[in-house]
């Protein structure tokens, strides 16, 4: 699977949501994103979709471009709790030099912080697998300098998309509890 000494980025950022928790729900909201709330949340984003792998885990279809490089990211999920969602893939990042995969863990959650109010976290961490660091070695790419690299662009765009991501999330639980409501 993945090794720590192969990890690329750790990335972690927060934004507050002014939504009671109770009416949050992370699964419901990101297996149910509409792609053009999706493409809003960063202009790096290019589509989402939704589906089931072979053993009917819930998967979120991610398209997006990172530091220049197109990702196809096939996040299984692997903790479905209503406040906090752990989704896993081996993503495919579409190099100059030729398609090659990394993994990726993308973790969200919230806390509550008060009656109206949560935080939100948004936590982002990737991984070279055993084909990438082959690749980087092929190509004479040291792995130390190809994290170096690629670090600041992950960490942005983790740092860009989190409270708009919290917004989005927001939104959604004001309108389940407008519909309930109603």
């Amino acid at each position: 699977m993945h090794r720590l000494e192969n990890q690329i980025v750790d990335s972690s950022f927060s934004a507050i949501i002014n939504a009671p928790i109770e009416k949050i729900d992370i699964p419901t909201w990101c297996f149910n994103l509409p792609e053009k709330e999706y493409q809003g949340c960063s202009p790096a984003h290019i589509a989402a979709g939704f589906t089931t792998a072979d053993d009917g885990t819930r998967m979120s279809i991610n398209v997006e471009t990172i530091g220049g490089s197109l990702m196809v990211q096939h996040y299984h999920e692997t903790l479905g709790e209503k406040h906090h969602l752990i989704l896993d893939s081996d993503s495919d990042v579409f190099t100059p030099n030729g398609r090659v995969t990394i993994h990726v863990t993308w973790e969200l959650s919230v806390k509550k912080v008060d009656a109206n109010r949560c935080q939100f976290t948004n936590r982002v961490r990737s991984y070279a697998t055993d084909e990438m660091m082959a690749f980087l070695d092929r190509q004479g790419i040291p792995f130390e300098l190809f994290r170096t690299q690629r670090q600041p662009m992950s960490i942005a765009h983790n740092k860009g998309e989190t409270p708009l991501f919290a917004a989005s999330i927001e939104r959604a639980a004001l309108k389940n509890s407008a519909t309930k409501a109603a």
